[in-house]
């Protein structure tokens, strides 16, 4: 296996649940994983980082927030070596590492927008010892982007088919569209929460990190008053490009809706209705912006969310509902191969962003380099 076909993904998203780290194989037919690995924080690295998402203010000085920074390297270093480790790949047969770093703030509508993901690559290239590529979102930025979602682009090169109207969603923390016509321009865009509500109110009600295969939402009843007023939130009327993460849809979020009720409902209940949230939010996104779908592949931790799963097929009955694994890429690691492929089209001096879906001037060159010699 040439250095010029392995590189590997390293990816944390808005669940905050740990990093996936993908070993992928690049040839002419595509890619191949060739193996996945995912590393949960550690409790006070998660304690750390979900503080400061939920709270800027618990970082009470630049030096909390510079460790946080050189912590959070050295822990998806960590990933990568394990992942190299276990497979008995060596380092110098990996072309290189494409990071995407954790986000701690995602902002691309405020005046002077900015987008920010810690994980510093220095630490990565000095650990690992390969070439790691990193910061891909801030150049769309800078172009008048979103800087989000990249994945689009990735989805495009390895999901979409001649003859066939697909719809890509990634099931993370928040939910995205790739919209991948057999004709014409691909799109995608944030559609709202994935998981992340959901994850937020089994912590807040039974000190559960996520709702595991969604039994806990099965078990209530949603409750049509809560879904209205969570409904008739402007981000789901706004028209793309656009993207969302926890500075908007978080516990606050929750409770500002809770507050319009006279009587609150059950916690099981709220649960039920936010699960629902995110399946009729996805679904109405490709009735009305991709009406002639006719497969629908599913990615990311939602996928484990049997429930929410069941609920998406309920609402798409003429449409095929899947897991990416039908289409050749486990769905764990596809975000993660996303950013291996991200990596490789920087080195190879290729865009890795779809202006028609952030909203960029440009097609750009993604990230900075940061060579291991």
């Amino acid at each position: 296996m040439s250095p010029s076909e392995l590189y590997m993904g390293l990816m944390s998203g808005t669940s905050m649940d740990g990093a996936d780290a993908a070993l992928v194989q690049f040839d002419e037919q595509g890619c191949r994983i060739v193996a996945g690995h995912g590393v949960p924080f550690p409790r006070d690295l998660y304690e750390a980082v979900s503080g400061l998402v939920a709270q800027p203010m618990s970082i009470s000085s630049l030096d909390q927030l510079g460790e946080l920074e050189t912590r959070l390297g050295h822990f998806f270093a960590d990933a990568a070596l394990e992942l190299l480790e276990g497979e008995r790949v060596a380092a110098s047969s990996v072309a290189a590492i494409g990071s995407h770093g954790q986000t701690i703030r995602h902002c691309p509508d405020f005046t002077h927008a900015f987008t920010w993901q810690l994980g510093d690559p220095n630490v990565i290239v000095a650990r690992t010892r390969i070439t790691t590529v990193a910061d891909f979102r801030r150049r769309d930025l800078a172009l008048g982007g979103q800087g989000a979602p990249l994945m689009p682009a990735f989805h495009k090169a390895v999901f979409s088919a001649a003859g066939e109207d697909r719809v890509v969603v990634n099931l993370g923390g928040m939910a995205n569209v790739t919209i991948l016509p057999r004709e014409g321009e691909v799109l995608g865009f944030d559609t709202g929460p994935g998981n992340a509500l959901m994850d937020i109110w089994s912590q807040a009600k039974r000190r559960k990190p996520f709702d595991e295969g969604g039994a806990w939402a099965a078990s209530g009843r949603v409750h049509a008053g809560l879904l209205e007023r969570f409904s008739d939130d402007p981000f789901f009327r706004k028209a793309p490009p656009k993207s969302t993460g926890r500075e908007y849809f978080n516990k606050r979020w929750i409770e500002n809706a809770l507050f319009e009720l006279t009587n609150w409902p059950s916690a099981e209940d709220i649960q039920a209705t936010l699960l629902e949230l995110t399946a009729c939010s996805v679904s109405e996104v490709i009735a009305d912006a991709a009406p002639k779908t006719e497969r629908v592949l599913l990615c990311g931790g939602g996928v484990h969310n049997l429930r929410l799963v069941e609920r998406l097929g309920e609402l798409m009955p003429t449409r095929i509902v899947e897991p990416a694994e039908a289409h050749g890429i486990a769905s764990d690691w596809v975000e993660a191969a996303g950013f291996a492929w991200l990596a490789r089209q920087t080195l190879n001096g290729h865009p890795g962003n779809l202006p028609a879906v952030t909203g960029a001037s440009r097609p750009a060159i993604l990230g900075g380099i940061y060579r291991a010699r």
